[in-house]
């Protein structure tokens, strides 16, 4: 391959014998600036698009914030990102001398995101996989994110070159898979799990959205996608906690005004929660 094609992501290349691939070195951790100190980090990974990945961000992120942590989210899904519009932020990024600063929800959260880059937030993102891959590494990296319990990155959909960059060059403690209802959605998810084994990152719960509806006259719960598979999915794949989400339009109204902090999901991810906060006692912090 010539030097002037050559992408530098060893990880997705399927060229042999190039005098430049760095494998053989393993993954490398991306250092944050000196502004930044983020202790525990938690990807939100979904096989296919369009069963509520960022839902679960937001809402895990959320929780948590409510429990005292310090929080931050990553909008990994550089193509396609919704967390500014889900929090309500309008106001553009800036940056010092030191780096980028995030914008803030009403809570606290930290988020750093494309489209508080753009002058519109309807604007495309065509970008090739290396400038994608790049950007989040600037996110990261260029960000003065300060004092972070927790991270919650939120993923594009599938298993390519972000998924690549954010778990060979960050210091990701964990992940919490999403998916619906749906055989073919749970076959996906298993694609997920498997990659984050291979790259040795555990999985620590499975969030199943759109599991049911309930239905305001007779107050049953409805199985429209079919019955839930949750349970199923996580014993197979060994993922020690499991949720379920309904479909509640209460939610969908709040993520289009903005206001995903006020939605009350109950004890719902309670169980995923624990296992994260397990999860990182046991670990070191990252430094």
């Amino acid at each position: 391959m010539a030097e002037e094609e050559c992408t530098h992501e060893c990880g997705s290349c399927g060229v042999s014998g190039c005098g430049d691939r760095t494998e053989a070195q393993g993954p490398s951790t991306l250092e944050t600036n000196a502004r930044s100190n983020i202790k525990h980090v938690i990807g939100v990974v979904s096989g296919k698009g369009g069963v509520g990945k960022s839902l679960v961000t937001s809402l895990l992120a959320s929780q948590m914030q409510k429990r005292g942590f310090k929080v931050g989210i990553l909008d990994a899904d550089v193509t396609g990102p919704s967390i500014p519009k889900t929090f309500g932020i309008t106001n553009p990024l800036s940056a010092d001398a030191d780096g980028i600063l995030p914008s803030s929800t009403q809570s606290g959260i930290k988020v750093m995101s494309v489209n508080l880059m753009l002058p519109q937030d309807d604007i495309p993102v065509a970008w090739r996989g290396p400038v994608v891959s790049n950007a989040i590494r600037q996110f990261w990296s260029e960000t003065n994110w300060g004092d972070i319990d927790y991270m919650f990155i939120d993923m594009p959909p599938g298993t390519s070159d972000v998924f690549l960059t954010v778990f060979q060059s960050l210091p990701v403690d964990g992940i919490v898979t999403v998916s619906a209802p749906q055989e073919l959605v749970a076959m996906i998810v298993g694609k997920a799990v498997n990659l984050a084994h291979d790259l040795n990152v555990p999985v620590v719960g499975l969030v199943e959205n759109m599991a049911y509806f309930v239905c305001d006259e007779c107050n049953k719960k409805h199985y429209i996608y079919g019955e839930p598979q949750g349970a199923a999915v996580a014993e197979k794949y060994a993922i020690p906690a499991f949720a379920t989400l309904p479909i509640d339009p209460a939610f969908a109204r709040l993520c289009d005004a903005g206001k995903v902090e006020e939605y009350e999901v109950g004890d719902a991810l309670d169980e995923i929660i624990a296992h994260i906060e397990a999860a990182q006692k046991e670990a070191p912090a990252n430094e």
